[in-house]
């Protein structure tokens, strides 16, 4: 009986274990391994003896931290992350002033149709980033464009939007129209759970809807903004398909126009695995520094505003 009784026991407790399990095998292939397998090529390269034939000729040795120096000091990758920062400076202040925009329109009382609006806003981010960067391509390019056809026929200027500056406006438009969908239902959600007792109270005082808005709505989902911050600059620091799909459309976009696609040249073009691992390395550790840097000082933002 006792026998019995301590198995029984020992089943119940180790059971959250066991559930456990698939996730820990999935996180350590899928995630654990190949961090590791990267940060590991990192620090060696590949040295060439003789004429680099033969068996030997070519043996992998211990690098150090050369390619990560020089991954450091390489002009095209300091490039790269400066084009991405003025492509994040557009996209995460426009996407999530619409995202919270459009969630405190929702919220109204006074909106009709609420929940095809919600869906229309949605449904650009259900469609592959691919796809809706050869859509918003082809929409760019002057020939089958019917917005440069309407331009045309008005008389109106036709600006080259796949071109110099204007490539930052159109990059970023492929963004917001994507990620404004997500991170709306995520601020609606936070404020589908506010209690009504709050805008009741906030109505007998005599508050307006702006009032309530910009006073109640908008400091209750302060951590839902955070947390879409926080996803947004991930997405920004980690942008690839969209250049990489506008790259055939235009000669203004190189091959090492974002610091992900200079990773990608680098190890499947000219096949530099262990430069392009420690470039890797340097992009994952610059955005864990940012996020937890922005989630520090939104933190301690919030502890200050609790304890007044």
């Amino acid at each position: 009986m006792k026998s019995t009784a301590r198995r029984q026991s020992y089943g119940v407790k180790g059971a959250p274990y066991a559930f456990l399990v698939p996730a820990t095998i999935l996180f350590a292939l899928f995630f654990a391994l190949p961090i590791g397998y990267a940060l590991w090529l990192s620090f060696h390269k590949v040295k060439v003896s003789g004429l680099g034939l033969g068996s030997g000729a070519r043996k992998e040795v211990w690098a150090g931290l050369e390619n990560y120096t020089d991954a450091l000091t390489d002009s095209e990758l300091i490039n790269g992350a400066l084009r991405v920062l003025g492509y994040g400076f557009i996209v995460v202040p426009v996407m999530l002033g619409l995202a919270l925009l459009f969630a405190l329109m929702l919220d109204s009382e006074k909106v009709r149709l609420s929940p095809f609006t919600r869906l229309a806003i949605f449904l650009p981010y259900a469609i592959p980033g691919v796809v809706a960067a050869l859509l918003w391509g082809f929409l760019y390019l002057p020939d089958v464009s019917p917005f440069y056809f309407v331009l045309d026929k008005l008389g109106l200027p036709q600006p080259d939007l796949l071109d110099g500056g204007p490539l930052y406006l159109a990059l970023s438009n492929i963004a917001v129209w994507g990620g404004t969908g997500f991170n709306m239902i995520v601020i609606y959600t936070s404020l589908q759970a506010i209690p009504a007792e709050v805008y009741e109270a906030a109505k007998l005082d005599g508050a307006t809807p702006t009032q309530i808005a910009l006073r109640i709505k908008i400091p209750m989902v302060a951590p839902s903004l955070v947390l879409t911050f926080f996803f947004s600059i991930i997405a920004t620091l980690q942008v690839y398909n969209e250049p990489t799909t506008l790259k055939p459309l235009t000669n203004s976009v190189s091959t090492t126009w974002s610091p992900l696609m200079k990773v990608y040249r680098d190890a499947f073009g000219d096949g530099d695995i262990y430069g392009a691992a420690a470039q890797a390395v340097i992009i994952a550790f610059a955005t864990l520094l940012l996020s937890f840097g922005f989630l520090r000082a939104a933190n301690r933002r919030q502890k200050q505003e609790a304890a007044r």
